[in-house]
């Protein structure tokens, strides 16, 4: 058995990356919310686009107010008055002022503002009541961005503010890398479709349902290939049209020790290299992890345990990392742990890495942890539900008391 961190760091080694010259689209500006970028993007426009106010007040001439006080106020005409999209049409001279609101252009002449709080208005006049410093809210331009500098890099996921700076930049379409294939297929003949009636015996195939779940919450298209007997031909089958239509292949089942467990063989004598065979964590022992050479790029293949919450650990543990190199991100492909204090008892045995499922809270200082309600067993795939963390107990560790530090696993 191979420790997690070693595992972490092999499949990611493996793990291939989309072409940015063959594995692109192109896509208006919308639709490209959560999407990865492949090109890098810079704007010809420079950020503020010109001089204008922060405030809302007077633009004027530093030099006919420095001196300004409440005993000794300046007052000063009013030239012009200055909304939001309207361009300056006049020069402020010595003794003027032009009226502006927050975001309006700089007229030329001016190179202060002063806000209305400290003034007084009669009329077309103003009397500034307080000195302020010099350039004082005013945004010059290109002070946020200079038109030609790196904007967005290649690699970054689309969220909300990166639209935001694209459509500011102008950009109606970018360039990004299309969403990885994954296919996923359960083995087991004891297994059925939730659709179907349950016999006694039988086991509803959830893995089909929560692994698509995850793959596309990760940005991927999972392509569902169903249930697969417990047949050595009809998962070769399977596995061979799995690996020739999609970039990662997640099954589910047949990667342990089993009379059943067909899975390695077939892999080998399909000429996978497998790197992984096992790993040293609980839930989760049984974890093959594989590659094909051909076709070009290589597939990666996931044997994942049958347990369904088994084969989540995994996937939280050490797919999700592969999925986020695989869609074309440049960085942040590890798992996200965190320090925090656990609320309740955390045990194991000590002999592998142990992952405890519950829930994560912000407190005063730290996170805090606290352990899913009900047996901690993981048979007992329904008090997984609204999980949002694991807990780690480290090798050769059997407890963990409460309020003590804890590593956290956010999923």
């Amino acid at each position: 058995m191979l420790p997690a961190h070693q595992v972490e760091a092999l499949i990611l080694d493996q793990t291939p990356c989309l072409d940015p010259q063959q594995d692109v689209e192109l896509l208006d500006l919308l639709s490209a919310t959560g999407r990865v970028l492949a090109q890098s993007i810079s704007s010809k426009l420079d950020f503020p686009h010109w001089d204008n106010s922060a405030m809302d007040g007077y633009a004027v001439r530093y030099t006919d107010v420095q001196s300004c006080s409440t005993d000794r106020p300046v007052t000063l005409e009013i030239i012009e008055e200055i909304p939001a999209g309207y361009c300056p049409q006049k020069t402020v001279q010595p003794g003027q002022a032009a009226r502006i609101l927050t975001g309006s252009m700089m007229p030329q002449g001016a190179d202060t503002i002063v806000i209305q709080e400290d003034t007084q208005r009669q009329g077309n006049r103003v009397t500034v009541l307080t000195a302020p410093t010099p350039q004082a809210f005013v945004r010059h331009r290109g002070e946020f961005y200079r038109a030609g500098a790196p904007l967005l890099a290649a690699g970054t996921r689309l969220l909300a503010p990166d639209i935001a700076v694209l459509a500011a930049a102008q950009w109606v379409q970018v360039l990004v890398f299309r969403r990885p294939k994954v296919a996923i297929l359960s083995t087991g003949s004891e297994l059925i479709s939730p659709d179907r009636p349950l016999q006694p015996g039988q086991i509803v195939d959830s893995n089909q349902y929560a692994l698509a779940s995850l793959v596309m919450s990760a940005g991927a298209d999972p392509i569902l290939l169903g249930i697969v007997p417990d047949d050595p031909a009809a998962i070769r089958q399977a596995i061979v049209q799995a690996i020739s239509q999609a970039d990662m292949v997640l099954s589910s089942g047949g990667v342990s020790v089993g009379d059943y467990d067909y899975v390695d063989r077939i892999l080998a004598d399909l000429g996978a290299e497998i790197h992984v065979r096992a790993v040293a964590v609980k839930p989760g022992k049984p974890l093959t992890v594989a590659t094909f050479s051909n076709p070009q790029p290589p597939t990666l293949y996931f044997g994942l345990p049958g347990n369904p919450v088994s084969a989540l650990v995994s996937v939280w543990r050490f797919v999700q990392p592969a999925l986020r190199k695989l869609s074309g991100l440049s960085e942040g492909w590890k798992p996200t742990f965190v320090r925090g204090i656990t609320r309740h008892d955390l045990r194991s045995d000590g002999k592998r890495e142990s992952y405890l499922w519950g829930r994560v809270e912000p407190g005063e200082n730290t996170y805090e942890f606290s352990l899913a309600s009900g047996s901690p067993s993981s048979g007992n795939l329904i008090n997984l539900a609204q999980t949002n963390a694991l807990a780690v107990v480290p090798i050769g560790q059997t407890h963990i008391p409460v309020g003590a530090p804890v590593q956290l696993l956010l999923i």
